[in-house]
Formats: structure tokens, sequence, C-alpha cells
């Protein structure tokens, strides 16, 4: 079985190489650097399973490279600082970090999260958002545990804001996720019509949408309560 792959990004040079010693010892294939530009890099292609991120790095924040990684990618992150204070773990997670440590940390807690982390990641993928569930593995869709059929592009369509809830899609993004990376095939009412479209099977009322919701002037958003 292939090794699972960890990227430490993490600037004390201590407890990086020792978080790299006991992840290899535990069978992961580990790569770590001490920038956030360096980490930035390494994530973008795409090959890891996990990153353990430092919130203080020498060329920014744990929180800004969250940020820009979470404009494309859903890769699982465990954010590790020194600042514990209740402010810092709430922006975290409304960042989208999948968990949060203080330090010191006791390197079994640590072990244990990344793993439960690696389960859920290797579970049978469903997607569930208030009365709409989405089966990766069949590509099915249920709305009140009924299930709707949709076309493709509206299966993408949903599975990318379901993937992307609580966060703010531009048209743009949209387009470049869903079509031509320049959006060459598509003009400006595409996006909205076919939003329309989904609205319709899996809204209560579509003309009054409680799920996509429109962010007028910037695009939409998947609003999870």
């Amino acid at each position: 079985m292939e090794a699972k792959r960890m990227l430490i990004i993490e600037d004390d040079i201590d407890l990086r190489e020792g978080l790299h010693f006991s992840f290899s010892g535990d069978g992961y294939d580990v790569f770590d650097t001490g920038t956030k530009k360096e980490g930035l890099k390494e994530i973008k292609k795409g090959s890891y399973d996990i990153v353990l991120l430092d919130c203080n790095l020498p060329d920014g924040s744990g929180f800004e490279l969250c940020k820009e990684v979470r404009e494309f990618s859903n890769i699982p992150m465990i954010m590790l600082t020194a600042r514990d204070t209740e402010m810092d773990e709430i922006k975290a997670l409304e960042l989208g970090v999948n968990d949060f440590l203080s330090k010191p940390f006791s390197l079994g807690v640590l072990k244990a999260r990344v793993k439960r982390i690696w389960n859920e990641k290797t579970e049978p993928e469903k997607l569930i958002s208030g009365i709409i569930t989405i089966d990766k593995n069949t590509c099915r869709v249920y709305k009140n545990k009924e299930e709707i059929f949709l076309s493709k592009l509206e299966y993408r369509l949903l599975l990318y804001f379901l993937e992307n809830k609580n966060h703010v899609l531009s048209k743009e993004q949209i387009v470049s996720q869903l079509w031509d990376t320049e959006g060459k095939y598509v003009d400006n009412n595409t996006v909205s019509v076919n939003i329309s479209r989904l609205r319709t099977k899996i809204e209560k009322d579509a003309s009054k949408p409680e799920l996509i919701k429109t962010i007028h002037g910037i695009g939409y958003i998947w609003k999870e309560f």
C-alpha cells in the first residue's frame, strides 16, 4: 500500500525534525519546510495527504497560508501554535483548518488527531449539508433522504458548493472549476442559468433560496448553519 504523504510546515527546526522522525517511523512519507512560500509551493503540487502547519512563519502566518490554500484545495490541515487564545482557534477553524493544537502538545494526541482525520478521509465519502446528501462513491444526490436526479453539470456544481460551503464563490471561480479555465465557451448568464436550474431541484422554494445564496456583485455561497 502506498505510504501516506505528510507535509510539515514549521520554522522551529528541532520540532520539525522531531515530527519528521516520529511520523516517518510510523510509515508516513514526510517532507518538511520552514517557510510559508515553500509550504505553499509544495501544497500546489497536490501530492500530500495531510499538512501540519505552524501558525507563525518567518515569511507570513499560517492563517494567511490556510486562506490561500482553501482557494484551490481541501487538503486536511492541523495548525500548531504557541498562541493559545480562543480567538486564534476560532479564526483557524473559520479559515478551514481541520484541527488546532496549542504548543506544547502531546505527540500522542497529535498522532491520534492525524489518525482520525486520515480515517475520515478514507471512509466512503458522503457530503451532508442540511437536507442535501451527496454520495461521492455513487454520484447520487438525496434531498430529505429521497434521491433526486441531476445532470452531470448540475452534480458538479452542487459538489463544488458543498466542498466549499460557507465560502463565497465568484462567478469566475465557478467558471474556472466547471468549464474552460478561460471561460471562453461561457457567456455572462451561463452560471446564473445553471444555478437557477439547480435551485429548482434542491431548494424548498427556488424563488426564495435558502441553500445557495446570492452575494450581489460578488458571487454565491452555500450557507450552512
